[in-house]
């Protein structure tokens, strides 16, 4: 059953006025692109895909590839840019089986979990679409000691944090937050890569986990 953006546990739907890949493929996608060769991937499923930019990327490099985005605007331009694609209009809120239960090798979720007022809903929804020992690729904004001092003497907290953007940025993670939930979700962490700018002043990080290889773990 398809829901409201509200109810996806978004704030409010993001909007997609075209599909043209954002700004994150200057900094983020390369690192996806290789850690999906690096890890032997064939089967991708992208969690919030927006546009399906980063689906077509990847399309064109060999991948099987499904998007999932509750955004209505983002499913129709992925629709419409890539056709040969399957996207659909689910959010983490939703039950995944309509993607396919324990079938990908990877799942992406770039720029999302920011986003969501139940953010414990997204590692439960990978876990459900990912094969035995399959990864889950998160990236959001990066926090740290480092960062979050230099934002504060340089009083730059309030065009940071983008207050008046409707929907916007809700939440803020560190690696610590962020592997935690992982690991409430079952998963174990690998891997992290900080994106964009300098070491300790990322833009971005990503963090790599893997579902349990045998059921029940």
């Amino acid at each position: 059953m398809q829901r409201d953006a509200a109810s996806e546990g978004y704030l409010a739907e993001y909007q997609y006025g075209s599909a043209e890949a954002s700004h994150t493929e200057a900094y983020l996608w390369r690192h996806i692109i290789s850690l999906c060769a690096e890890l032997g991937a064939r089967r991708v499923v992208d969690i919030g895909c927006g546009n399906g930019a980063l689906c077509r990327e990847l399309a064109s490099r060999g991948y099987e590839v499904a998007g999932c985005e509750p955004s209505a605007d983002g499913v129709r331009l992925a629709k419409n840019s890539a056709p040969e694609l399957v996207f659909h209009q689910l959010g983490v809120d939703d039950d995944p089986s309509a993607v396919g239960n324990a079938s990908f090798d990877v799942a992406i979720a770039t720029e999302v979990i920011e986003h969501l007022v139940r953010p414990r809903n997204l590692p439960r929804f990978a876990k459900q679409v990912l094969r035995p020992g399959g990864h889950l690729l998160i990236s959001t904004p990066y926090h740290g000691y480092v960062k979050n001092l230099v934002l504060a003497l340089s009083n730059k907290w309030d065009s940071h944090l983008t207050p008046l953007w409707d929907g916007g940025h809700i939440k803020l993670w560190s690696r610590k937050t962020l592997s935690q939930l992982l690991n409430e979700g079952c998963f174990r962490v690998v891997r992290f890569i900080g994106a964009g700018r300098l070491p300790f002043l990322w833009k971005s990080m990503i963090i790599v986990a893997q579902k349990p290889e045998e059921p029940g773990q």
